[in-house]
């Protein structure tokens, strides 16, 4: 009986432990990392949906039995599982993740970097703001495989063009799209005037204000953004909040800028005079050179100047604007509390340019605020307000006004100032710039205002809602002065002109996302889309002459108003897109897909409508089991993605044959036919083929990627040219195909890592080879080439190809300048129009770009540099026939350059240039002006100090102090290319201002 008793006690004892462990209790407490509490850390019962998040303060409490093992998990740190016991208490402390996965933004949404199956790459904020600069565009040259930057001119606040895997069409744009925060946002050059300095509206948004900036290059990537994606997707992420305890950040930079190369030199009068009297001997107009001087001498302007005691005018230094001053700086003050969060900056910057009377300010301040506004409900809401000014001048075109055009047309026989000190105003074509910079101006003004405005609504079940709305506000104002007492405006009694646009873009978008978990290795998200986009512009301007006085700048001063005009322009976009993602089998393979059906106004209603669509696929070899024991592998991910983008970046209305009304007859109002239409007319289409490879080695001693991809382009916006009978030379229509093809690739490895020393190398290179495959035919069935003076386009060959004769040197016995008449190595001429136009290989886009980088840090010290090449491309001298031809332009016109001085005097003389001749020679377009353009370019170089663990003053954070050097060194490979190699990406030189070298001393503080 006892023993029955027992063993009843037994089983009774037995179920009570049971019942005990299978009950549930409360489990309470708090979660920190280094810096204190850590709110919004998720707190998760394993196997389960029952979760909770930390407070404010870092504190949680959650229902849980003996034996369950509850997950903490944050953005950034390493995840931690505790199985509950006995105690009623669990404190977590998290630290760093050292190897935490990369977020990547990939269209509308996010993606870890083993589910990304594009080409992406993202680059964080640090990464961007080692070099100042007012547009961020300038910021990523050589950091992004494959993706050409060149700055259209060195003015402070012009625009840059960007290239991403080459051309990809020849009429139609080739500019990415930029999308901030998930808008696609309108960028270009916003100056009206053709004539003067470039003006980026870029530049309205504050670098400091970036997060991120990730280049999207392949179909997988760009698709979502469908006809609008072909020529690759630029996204910007602005910084946002972050709950806690108020954080404040301060940094500024302040510096000296001059040109980053000297450029060529000017002939002085000396020199002119000596290739002058060359010219007229070698003419046959005098016997002797000697009587060719003598002549000149007893004539204007050499006998002012010979009498005067031969002062000589320095333009080139004239018109320098000496260690011109850049200084940035900017505050930012981000915090919260559980439910919200906040982020809010000011900026301002302030930049001279190198050239006098050009400047560049802006100032700009944004608010970033996002709140819980129920358990499901968050809105959040992301404005920037900027207003930016440039004080611009004629540098874009031969205007004898413009400071910088003296260097090459200001003979030096002209005296910038009087011997009392002040401005010389000599007569004459080129008025003295240093009183036209004085006493006229010419100003660029931007307003912008942008705001993007979020609710996201948890459905539950995997479900979310978000809908977003934007705008994006921007006023521009343009105005020009020209004093009536010298220069152009002397004629006129003065004249003004002032111009302004107002441009008005709305995004609404809808997007309903899903996410679930099959099973326990595999998931699935995905989205529908909605999208609506307009885009309405305004402009009004006006001109007038005959100021009555000193001092009157506007328009209704003018007693002459001489023209009005005004236009307003609207285009709209509709789209609707689903996406795809499935995770198989714990994240090994990633499938992904996307289609968007997007509509157009710029194509007629029967065109309008089209599909665009992707599908990529990525394998995680490092988490296959056969990888399991490899101890050098940490990241393996092979990944290939193909599919098709669009093009529409082409004028409005091109589909529509229109009337212009913008003339008169005889005073009356008349009408003209302006535009020949095409119904037919639709989107470039662009087929993607991207395969790749990315690894980290040796626990991320070792990272990098590998790309190979072939993008074709067809159904080209190609401006047709038509048969002049009927009234119109040409008319856009979707004919012609392209080729980019090439290889990517990314290395980085950390050399030395250890807690005092570190030491790390990396760099980039991208090649691409572009070549065009069909274009229209004509009635005889032969291919319809595209042909000017310098460039081709033709079937096998890259979008404006060179094309011009080739020069063939200097004949050593006579002096004549020599040029092929057909192919080199055949039979040459001193004929310039027997030789026929040849390609000369390549056109003005490199063929392969690099960057490098390194960073050295050595306790509390750190270096960092970055560099830039680019070659497989060509530049072509734009103004060598007034600058260096040996002929009358440079020495009785304009002015010549001191490569002249190397020209050929007698037999046997073997030089760059002829024998000089006095004749005023037409435009003669060859090879002798069309240079390599490889260089190399040494970009940021920044040496600093960080004295955060080494402060003990309450209140400060964190502090570091840095001297900064921005384009220190340039090499070209082309002796000849005496100018800075780095100009837009037609590849033609012109007189912009050339970038600048910038030596900076900075300094950040947090508390």
């Amino acid at each position: 009986m006892k023993t029955k008793f027992n063993g009843i006690l037994t089983l009774l004892l037995a179920f009570m432990v049971q019942l005990t462990f299978a009950q549930s209790k409360t489990i309470s407490g708090n979660v920190t990392d280094e810096t204190g509490p850590l709110p919004g850390v998720s707190v998760l019962i394993k196997g389960t949906n029952t979760g909770t998040e930390t407070d404010f303060d870092g504190n949680y409490s959650i229902e849980a039995s003996v034996g369950d093992v509850l997950q903490f998990s944050f953005i950034g740190m390493t995840s931690q599982e505790i199985t509950v016991g006995a105690s009623n208490s669990i404190n977590v402390t998290l630290e760093a993740d050292s190897v935490l996965e990369e977020v990547v933004v990939v269209g509308y949404s996010t993606y870890k970097r083993s589910e990304v199956t594009g080409s992406a790459v993202q680059l964080t904020a640090e990464e961007l703001t080692d070099v100042v600069t007012p547009s961020i565009d300038q910021a990523l040259q050589g950091k992004v495989a494959g993706l050409s930057v060149s700055a259209n001119s060195g003015t402070p606040g012009s625009t840059s063009q960007i290239r991403i895997r080459g051309i990809s069409s020849i009429t139609a744009g080739n500019e990415p799209l930029y999308v901030i925060d998930g808008v696609p946002i309108s960028n270009g050059n916003a100056s009206n005037s053709g004539a003067t300095s470039f003006f980026s509206n870029l530049a309205s948004i504050d670098p400091n204000n970036i997060a991120s900036v990730t280049v999207l290059k392949d179909a997988s990537a760009t698709a979502q953004y469908g006809a609008r994606g072909s020529n690759g997707v630029i996204l910007i992420t602005t910084k946002t909040g972050k709950s806690g305890k108020t954080q404040f950040n301060f940094n500024s930079q302040y510096g000296f800028s001059n040109d980053a190369v000297d450029g060529p030199d000017p002939l002085t009068t000396v020199n002119r005079l000596e290739l002058a009297s060359e010219a007229y001997f070698n003419d046959g107009f005098f016997g002797t050179e000697a009587e060719a001087e003598a002549y000149l001498l007893a004539r204007e302007p050499y006998l002012s100047w010979d009498a005067n005691g031969r002062p000589e005018g320095n333009w080139k230094e004239t018109i320098k604007n000496n260690d011109a001053v850049t200084q940035q700086y900017g505050f930012n003050a981000t915090g919260g509390q559980e439910n919200y969060n906040f982020n809010v900056g000011l900026g301002y910057m302030q930049q001279e340019g190198t050239v006098i009377g050009s400047e560049f300010e802006r100032i700009s301040g944004n608010l970033t605020f996002s709140v819980d506004l129920t358990d499901n409900l968050t809105f959040s809401t992301s404005n920037e307000g900027s207003f930016q000014e440039q004080d611009a001048f004629l540098e874009r075109s031969a205007y004898f006004e413009g400071a910088r055009s003296s260097i090459f047309f200001m003979p030096p026989y002209r005296i910038p100032y009087n011997d009392d000190g002040s401005i010389n105003q000599f007569g004459g074509s080129l008025p003295n710039p240093l009183y036209i910079t004085k006493y006229n101006i010419d100003d660029n003004t931007l307003s912008r205002i942008r705001s993007i405005n979020k609710i996201n609504w948890d459905l539950g079940n995997g479900f979310d809602f978000m809908s977003r709305f934007g705008i994006d506000y921007q006023v521009y104002n343009s105005r020009s002065y020209s004093n009536r007492n010298y220069g152009y405006g002397s004629p006129t009694s003065g004249d003004a002109g002032q111009y302004v646009r107002h441009t008005t873009d709305l995004t609404f978008q809808n997007q309903l996302n899903y996410r679930t978990d099959i099973g326990e290795d595999h998931n699935l998200t995905a989205f529908v889309l909605q999208e609506y986009q307009s885009n309405k512009r305004y402009y009004l301007g006006g001109y007038g002459e005959n100021f009555a006085d000193d001092g009157l700048f506007n328009l209704d001063s003018t007693g002459n108003p001489v023209s009005i005009t005004s236009n307003e322009t609207d285009y709209y976009l509709g789209a609707y897109a689903l996406n795809a993602s499935f995770s198989a089998y714990g994240g090994k393979f990633i499938l992904n897909g996307n289609y968007r059906y997007e509509g157009n106004s710029r194509f007629s209603p029967d065109e309008r409508w089209g599909g665009f669509w992707s599908v990529g696929g990525a394998w995680n070899v490092h988490k296959m089991n056969f990888l399991n024991d490899s101890n050098w592998i940490n990241n393996l991910k092979l990944r290939a993605s193909y599919g098709v983008t669009g093009n529409a970046n082409i004028g409005l209305n091109q589909y529509q044959s229109l009337f212009s009304y913008s003339v008169d007859y005889n005073g009356e109002g008349a009408q003209l036919v302006n535009t020949f239409g095409n119904d037919a007319l639709t989107w470039e289409k662009s087929n993607t083929l991207d395969v790749g490879i990315e690894y980290t080695l040796f626990d991320g001693i070792v990272n990098g990627n590998f790309t190979y991809f072939n993008r074709q382009s067809y159904d080209l916006l190609l401006n047709v040219p038509l048969s002049q009978t009927t009234g119109f030379t040409s008319q856009v229509q979707n004919i012609g195909e392209l080729t980019n093809k090439g290889i990517e690739a990314e290395i980085n490895v950390n050399i030395v890592r250890s807690e005092d020393f570190n030491f790390s190398l990396g760099g980039n290179m991208g090649t691409v080879d572009n070549e065009i495959t069909k274009l229209p035919l004509k009635p005889d069935g032969e291919e319809r080439t595209i042909t000017s003076s310098r460039t081709r386009i033709e079937s096998g060959h890259p979008v404006n190809a060179w094309y011009m004769p080739t020069w063939a040197g200097v004949n050593p016995d006579t002096g004549e300048e020599m040029w092929y008449i057909d192919e080199v190595g055949g039979e040459t001429t001193t004929v310039f129009n027997d030789a026929e136009q040849v390609f000369q290989g390549g056109n003005g886009v490199p063929t392969f770009t690099a960057g490098m980088n390194m960073h050295v840090d050595f306790k509390n010290f750190y270096l960092d540099a970055n560099g830039y090449y680019a070659t497989g491309h060509k530049v072509r001298d734009g103004w060598h026939r007034y600058t260096s031809e040996p002929n009358a332009y440079p020495i009785f016109a304009f002015q010549g350059l001191t490569t002249l001085l190397d020209r050929w005097q007698e037999p046997g003389d073997v030089t760059r240039h002829g024998k000089f001749s006095s004749s005023f020679t037409p435009w003669q377009s060859h090879s002798k002006y069309l240079f390599d353009g490889t260089y190399f370019r040494l970009r940021s170089v920044t040496l600093g100090y960080d004295f955060t663990d080494k402060l003990n003053v309450a209140g400060i954070a964190g502090l570091n102090v840095f001297l900064r050097g921005q384009n220190l060194a340039t090499w070209t490979k082309d002796s000849n290319l005496t100018y800075d190699p780095e100009i837009d990406l037609g590849g033609t030189i012109g007189l912009e201002t050339p970038p600048s070298k910038t030596i900076l001393f900075g300094l950040n503080i947090k508390f």
